[in-house]
């Protein structure tokens, strides 16, 4: 019905208000055809609906407002307050004043800028309502009077300042709950807000670190390969202790390659830099490369879901993601792992299940901290799971931990890219 109002609390305010005075417009046509039908009150009703098609009027324009997304300012808002007051200060005027039953509606648009405007505003709105009241006091068109039906005139003053309340009160309560929801809406967001705002530091220090790691790391590597290579050299006939330097090695090459990876892919790892690539292939590429880093961990993988498979975003950090989640389930798990994946045109839901102990109550729900670790000390820094979830919601997917019969479950799910038609 409207345009995007979640640019500012005034906006949604501003909205509610123009319902509210729907509200109001509607009981006021309500009241007018009970009274001059009903009642048979002679009143200025001329005068009357004139303020009130007026009010419905500028309500309109309201509306026309509404579906422009501009923000609305203090006092924007503080003067379609002023519309109402100055409505009902007319609509009472011409029947009765101050000895008019629904006088105390002066409290509505009160309290709905003690709610929502600054203190400021507030007290000016209290000033413009009293003066407007006592104004009411001393000039007004009084209602006609027979003294004849005294007591029934009477009753009927007193009903109108039970429904006068009841109107009030349901309207000040659902301005109110309506006000609160915001709140709390807005310190959700502000909650959230905070927590990335913590997250990406928290980024920022670990990719400084591991910048400076993987220069530290450069030399030690290098050292490793020269002393490796001599041992391969010196001992030609040991087939057994070949075998071991071949693999030590091929664990040094994919670590330089890592470091001088990373190294390149520093400042270039937003996620429009990555190419469309098939899920399954994708998939396929990174499980070939944990084989080459993990040799010793057996695995099979099932992977099942729509042919052609539709493109995932091949990036750098979303495979170094998917390659943490193996690693933490080859440490619980170093017998077996299942991993399971299937794909349609819009999502790939990847889980990996190992066997290890399962997740402790304090893993289950601190998992993804950074720097949680429920491994022994010296056997994990608490980066790889926290580093994972926040890339993989980087690119709008999520990461989900649970226990599971005989060990864990951990499940990803990634948007893929929809195939142009």
């Amino acid at each position: 019905m409207f345009s995007d109002l979640s640019q500012s609390p005034l906006s949604k305010n501003l909205q509610r208000l123009f319902l509210l005075r729907n509200i109001v417009i509607a009981a006021q046509c309500m009241t007018f055809a009970l009274a001059y039908w009903v009642l048979e009150m002679q009143l200025q009703w001329t005068e009357m609906v004139a303020v009130t098609a007026l009010l419905a009027v500028l309500n309109l324009a309201t509306w026309l407002r509404l579906r422009r997304n501009w923000p609305v300012s203090s006092i924007e808002f503080f003067a379609q307050l002023l519309i109402d007051v100055f409505a009902l200060s007319a609509l009472l005027y011409f029947s009765g004043g101050s000895t008019n039953p629904f006088i105390s509606l002066y409290l509505l648009p009160l309290t709905i800028a003690a709610a929502a405007l600054p203190w400021a505003y507030t007290w000016l709105m209290a000033a413009i309502t009293i003066s407007c009241y006592t104004l009411l006091l001393f000039y007004y068109v009084p209602l006609p009077h027979d003294h004849e039906e005294h007591i029934s005139e009477f009753n009927l003053h007193v009903s109108g300042m039970w429904l006068a309340f009841v109107l009030s009160t349901v309207l000040i309560a659902w301005f109110v709950v309506k006000m609160g929801i915001s709140i709390r809406e807005r310190d959700k967001d502000l909650a959230l807000a905070r927590e990335q705002a913590l997250r990406n530091e928290q980024i920022i220090a670990l990719g400084t670190l591991a910048a400076g790691a993987a220069h530290e790391l450069g030399t030690p590597l290098a050292t490793m390969a020269i002393v490796t290579g001599e041992l391969q050299n010196d001992y030609t006939d040991n087939s057994e202790f070949q075998n071991s330097i071949r693999i030590l090695r091929d664990q040094i090459t994919h670590c330089k390659h890592t470091l001088t990876q990373l190294l390149a892919d520093a400042g270039q790892a937003r996620a429009e830099d990555g190419s469309g690539q098939a899920a399954d292939y994708f998939l396929r590429q990174v499980l070939d490369k944990w084989q080459l880093m993990r040799p010793s961990v057996k695995f099979t993988y099932h992977g099942k879901g729509v042919q052609p498979a539709p493109q995932i975003l091949n990036t750098q950090l979303l495979s170094q993601s998917i390659l943490n989640l193996l690693n933490n389930a080859a440490d619980a798990s170093l017998k077996h792992i299942e991993i399971e994946a299937n794909w349609n045109d819009h999502e790939l839901q990847l889980e990996i299940l190992d066997y290890g102990e399962g997740l402790t109550g304090e893993a289950a729900q601190r998992a993804g901290e950074a720097f949680f670790t429920s491994k022994a000390p010296g056997q994990g820094f608490g980066i790889g799971l926290f580093l994972a979830n926040a890339n993989i919601e980087r690119f709008g997917g999520s990461v989900r931990l649970t226990n599971r019969e005989g060990g864990a479950c951990t499940k990803v799910i990634l948007p893929l890219i929809r195939q142009s038609t």
